[in-house]
């Protein structure tokens, strides 16, 4: 009974936090509510998210701002066509006494904010895919660990610009979140140059810290959730692949989600439901969530293409 009412303690200080963290952050970033709590639900599920948009819309911003409230280490890494693996990993050099010495890449902090992942060729993606899944990295045949706790918040570019490469699926798959990044309303455009055209210096409130943040990962594993939620966010991801009975996704998809995908439908649920008081998650939870966990994981055949299917309106049909 103890450690319940603990978790339930710990679970109210959480909501409050969030609270807290979202009027911090909005003292420098104007409108992108769903955005700023997507990535936090990806933190708390220990997981990586992916923000997609055009220039300008303070994506970069946006995740330095989160760092500083979270009080992590945070590295920024712009990804070019000529990033190699060891720009990021980092390197063995011979020091003064003629020994191989380990000098650790930017990927040695809490937060990394990839920038511009889609401008990098594969070989440097796969070196990034292996921190992200595996939480350590591999030079000269010795395995490092990472700091914990470790994240990946990457900014791609839409597609059709020029010089970019397709993230292969696989390191796709390991984003938990796949998250649009709008343009601002024009009232939020007004505040937005209103306020950055001042000479203003704003320094941000640290919320929490790395402690803090690991015991709120545990918690979200510790939320109790129904067997039946369980089958409702199973048959949701099942209805993305082109299995016999998904007449829709037989004729227009080549793949739909895996495995993955319905785990962070669960996890991004508990957490979700924890951020607005909730000690337990439910369809709703499952819903909100489900969008920007399963766009970057069902790939259309040429026919969708052709007849001009959006995945918006494929994610509203399921």
């Amino acid at each position: 009974m103890n450690t319940e009412y603990k978790e339930i303690e710990l679970a109210k200080s959480l909501t409050q936090k969030y609270k807290q963290l979202k009027d911090v952050i909005a003292k420098v970033i104007i409108g992108q509510e769903d955005v700023i709590e997507k990535l936090f639900i990806s933190i708390l599920c220990n997981n990586h998210s992916l923000l997609v948009g055009v220039p300008g819309l303070a994506k970069t911003l946006l995740v330095k701002s989160l760092s500083d409230v979270l009080d992590l280490s945070f590295n920024r890494i712009q990804f070019t066509p000529d990033l190699m693996p060891s720009d990021i990993t980092g390197s063995e050099i011979l020091d003064e006494n003629r020994k191989f010495k380990f000098i650790k890449g930017p990927l040695f902090s809490n937060i990394i904010l990839a920038d511009e992942i889609n401008r990098t060729p594969p070989k440097t993606q796969a070196a990034l895919l292996e921190a992200m899944q595996e939480k350590s990295v591999t030079a000269a045949g010795v395995n490092y660990i990472l700091p914990r706790p470790f994240f990946v918040l990457a900014t791609q570019n839409p597609i059709e610009q020029e010089g970019t490469y397709p993230l292969p699926e696989a390191q796709l798959d390991r984003f938990m979140f796949h998250i649009p990044v709008e343009y601002p309303s024009e009232k939020e455009e007004v505040a937005i140059v209103m306020e950055t055209t001042e000479n203003q210096k704003i320094t941000l409130e640290k919320i929490m810290g790395e402690t803090e943040i690991l015991h709120f990962q545990d918690l979200v594993k510790e939320v109790p959730v129904t067997d039946s939620l369980v089958q409702f966010a199973v048959s949701l991801v099942r209805k993305s692949r082109p299995i016999p009975g998904n007449t829709f996704a037989e004729e227009f998809i080549s793949w739909g989600a895996g495995p993955r995908a319905s785990q962070n439908l669960i996890l991004a649920a508990k957490a979700h439901a924890l951020l607005h008081g909730k000690y337990a998650p439910d369809q709703e939870d499952v819903l909100k969530m489900a969008p920007d966990i399963l766009r970057h994981r069902i790939l259309f055949n040429y026919k969708a293409q052709a007849k001009g299917v959006d995945i918006q309106s494929y994610l509203n049909q399921i």
